[in-house]
């Protein structure tokens, strides 16, 4: 073989090993990309995504449609190359890992935080929209989780709803701790509570639980090892299906698609609007992760009107696809609001993301 075609085949060698070698190499980033869009009017594998039992419903029409985005799994980590492509794509955003998936977060663990992040999300979302609509919400104080190793395990359990820890009825998830805290380490709480049936609701039927409180290695004070937290009772029956969908961040748009289920006034007109944000007991909207990401998927759907929590409005008008317009909100009541205008073509008015 001539010299000259022995070096180039070398070279040619060397720079496909590198190139391999640089596909191998793992970078702490991880991949974010829109996701489906989905109607809270509509329906989703032959079922209705909002279904309400009990109570008179009213015909919709238009969308209100919730976003989504895709992620790489906590568990996958990107090569430099798909880094790379991924920095390039305008519909792609590569961020650090950490940031989706805190404290080297396993992806069972992830799936795990996001369905009790869904679960909450959907029984805010059903006690903010009936409290617009001045129909009466009853809530309970309820074990929202059990710290594993605690001293809880086994003798509380996520669902139970506390109704007197020490024989002191407590209403609000705020009472709890302060009766916990008047314990020293190693002292018993007797908690009365109302363990849940099978299907969820309330058994009927009370018990008291007694658990020996632990030292907390950063307060140095009692502790059980309980999350506690709000569960809502509703006067009729309320559904959210939408299978494996997971996160907070449908709470508003879920709320207005049970509230326009609700009224006789259609809230859309027949208009296509898509949005985001969580939203609390009261109806305040607060911001999301990946919000341009949630606009490009938004678009491509069909929406014309977006959402937005105000604290993501300066990311999402940073690049605004062309035709959507982006919505500023703060509350469920003013969504409620800006779609009366938006639907009578009234829009001038509307409080808006950017110039």
């Amino acid at each position: 073989m001539p010299r000259r075609s022995a070096t180039m085949l070398a070279s040619t060698i060397l720079l496909i090993a590198l190139v391999c070698a640089v596909a191998l190499i793992k970078v702490p980033y991880a991949e974010m990309s829109p996701g489906p869009t989905y109607n809270t009017l509509g329906s989703q594998n032959g079922k209705k995504v909002i279904t309400i039992t009990g109570r008179a419903t009213y015909p919709t029409t238009g969308n209100l449609n919730m976003t989504t985005v895709e992620v790489t799994s906590a568990d996958y980590e990107l090569n430099l190359v798909e880094a790379f492509t991924g920095w390039l794509r305008h519909d792609d955003a590569v961020i650090p890992h950490g940031n989706l998936y805190p404290d080297n977060q396993t992806e069972q663990q992830s799936e795990q935080q996001n369905a009790e992040d869904f679960t909450a999300s959907q029984d805010s979302a059903k006690a903010a929209a009936l409290k617009q609509l001045g129909i009466p919400v009853g809530s309970a104080v309820v074990v929202s989780a059990v710290v594993a190793n605690s001293p809880s395990v086994g003798k509380l359990h996520a669902g139970d709803v506390i109704t007197a820890v020490d024989g002191t009825p407590v209403s609000t998830p705020e009472q709890v701790a302060p009766l916990v805290t008047k314990h020293k380490p190693g002292q018993d709480v007797v908690f009365t509570v109302e363990p849940p049936k099978k299907d969820g609701t309330p058994s009927g039927t009370r018990q008291q639980v007694t658990v020996t409180t632990a030292k907390n290695p950063d307060t140095g004070k009692a502790m059980v090892g309980i999350q506690p937290g709000t569960e809502h009772t509703f006067p009729f029956t309320i559904d959210i299906n939408l299978g494996d969908v997971g996160g907070p961040s449908a709470g508003l748009m879920f709320s207005l698609g049970i509230i326009d289920k609700l009224q006789s006034t259609n809230l859309t007109g027949g208009k296509f609007v898509a949005g985001t944000g969580t939203i609390d007991d009261n109806g305040k909207v607060g911001p999301i992760g990946g919000i341009s990401m949630k606009i490009i998927a938004a678009r491509r759907a069909g929406a014309q009107y977006f959402f937005t929590p105000s604290d993501n409005c300066a990311e999402a008008a940073a690049d605004t696809p062309k035709g959507l317009r982006l919505v500023k909100v703060d509350t469920l009541a003013q969504a409620v609001t800006d779609l009366a205008a938006i639907r009578s073509d009234k829009t001038a008015a509307l409080p808006v993301c950017g110039k």
